[in-house]
């Protein structure tokens, strides 16, 4: 039997023919990538290899992630909004108890069962508090890399809590055997591997999660990467420039491997970002709305392809509406597994992207957060609009409570200071005492334009949805975070400690 791949890159899907055999899955997700720092949005930073893919792959222009690392992770593994899963607030910080919850199958448990073998490199993000959440006790058959987020890329060092750490994780064990080398080579490496120890036996099918700390702070990047780009006079934008570089040409060798190994031909590749650009950190989303941590179009809106010699539509572009909750059931479906024990919130998307077909998704939920600081005085009785939500419906958008940072940072290209204008982290909040936004996303995607006033009774049926979905919701998990995570109890790792 002839075995597939798909790779997921976080860039949306591309259409695969249909077929009997199972394709391969490698799923690629890049971290803080900002709408304008891919080539083929137009930026300044050269994407050549990412380019390439999305050109004779399919570009996803209507899809969405969540604003931040902890909630994309946890709806790409589960297929669940983050009300159904108490994840509605933050992260899970390092030293949190905290988890994607156990009593829901993930993503690569369903494809084990229909025989995949399973493997994730780089950022999990998803709880370790115990044994039970790491990856390798979430459907993985190997993991390696960061359990956690914002280490240093090439000692792996952790701080957080008043703690110190290594966080680089083998399977179960903390290793430090990869000091020094950046962490965009040391995936990639590590990929490659993979990769080719399953060409050479072809027992099964393939699904490889790859998890790309980058572009994410701290800013570090091999000087080579940053000499790149001298004509960029701002610090920040210069490494980060380089940064995005660096992982472009890992998945340029990625590619390369599939190639040698024979397997470029029935490979599906998905490459997406995990949430908007951060501006305090080089990133850029312009012409969109905010910055990464806020849910306007600059937070949410994701960049991402799906690219395979399997398609039928090449070199297209979709703009029907996807989520990253999507994955899950479009991919566990198209290597023939079964949906038996799962509560979904995505949807089969597989045929929009493959043919072109409508979109089943008329919603999306960005999130309700009642955690969140709450804004002014709710105007409505139907749901309380000084809570943070937002909610996609069709053409429309809703944002309530404060939505966060709101400004349009403008192109990195006009400014030699672009860091020092654009750098002030205090400026978390939306400027306006309003508490209630609405948009018609399809003619002004920049979200300019506030129409509330003049749509009131299309508010009141958003505001109706979103109560709907809030009776579904479960109480959010945030607990205190525990002292016992100190590396230094663990052999100076991070890892579990209960």
């Amino acid at each position: 039997m002839l075995w597939r791949i798909i790779w997921v890159v976080v860039l949306l899907p591309t259409a695969v023919s249909a077929a009997s055999e199972q394709p391969n899955i490698i799923f690629i997700v890049a971290d803080d990538y900002g709408w304008n720092d891919i080539g083929y949005h137009g930026s300044e930073i050269k994407t050549p290899n990412l380019d390439k893919l999305a050109s004779a792959g399919v570009k996803l222009e209507n899809y969405y992630v969540q604003p931040i690392c902890t909630p994309t992770r946890s709806q790409l593994m589960s297929g669940r909004y983050q009300i159904h899963t108490g994840l509605q607030h933050g992260i899970i910080w390092p030293c949190m108890p905290s988890g994607l919850p156990l009593n829901d199958p993930t993503m690569p448990d369903k494809l084990k069962e229909v025989g995949y073998s399973t493997h994730m490199i780089g950022k999990w993000h998803l709880g370790f508090y115990t044994k039970d959440y790491i990856p390798t006790s979430r459907g993985f058959d190997s993991y390696s890399g960061y359990l956690t987020g914002s280490e240093d890329y090439y000692s792996r060092k952790r701080f957080a809590g008043g703690f110190t750490g290594i966080d680089y994780t083998v399977n179960q064990t903390g290793r430090n055997n990869t000091y020094g080398e950046y962490s965009a080579h040391l995936f990639t490496r590590h990929a490659q591997t993979v990769i080719t120890a399953h060409a050479a036996q072809e027992s099964s099918p393939l699904f490889l999660y790859l998890a790309f700390q980058s572009v994410h702070s701290p800013m570090q990047v091999p000087e080579k990467y940053e000499n790149m780009y001298s004509n960029i006079e701002d610090k920040y934008r210069r490494i980060y420039a380089g940064m995005v570089s660096a992982m472009d040409e890992a998945v340029g060798n990625l590619t390369q491997t599939l190639e040698d190994s024979g397997l470029f031909n029935d490979t599906i590749l998905v490459f997406t970002t995990d949430n908007g650009g951060q501006t305090l950190s080089g990133g850029n989303n312009f012409p969109l709305r905010g910055r990464k941590a806020t849910y306007w179009e600059g937070g949410v809106r994701g960049n991402g392809f799906v690219y395979s010699p399997l398609l039928k539509n090449p070199g297209s572009t979709s703009k029907e509406l996807m989520h990253i909750t999507d994955w899950y059931p479009t991919l566990v479906k198209l290597a023939g597994g079964s949906m038996a024990g799962t509560k979904l919130d995505g949807y089969n998307v597989w045929d929009s992207i493959n043919l072109g077909a409508p979109s089943p998704r008329k919603d999306i939920l960005h999130n309700i957060d009642p955690m969140y600081k709450k804004k002014g005085e709710s105007v409505s009785k139907v749901f309380d609009t000084s809570v943070q939500a937002a909610l996609r419906h069709g053409d429309w958008k809703i944002l309530t409570g404060d939505p966060g940072f709101d400004s349009w940072v403008p192109e990195p290209t006009l400014y030699s200071d672009y860091s020092r204008r654009f750098n002030d982290s205090s400026n978390t909040s939306s400027s306006s005492d309003q508490n209630v936004y609405l948009f018609n996303i399809a003619e002004d995607p920049t979200e300019h334009f506030e129409v509330s006033a003049k749509y009131p009774d299309v508010v009141d049926m958003l505001l109706s949805r979103l109560a709907a979905y809030n009776s579904t919701a479960i109480p959010v998990f945030y607990p205190d975070t525990d002292s016992r995570c100190n590396p230094a109890l663990h052999g100076g790792y991070w890892g579990p400690w209960q």
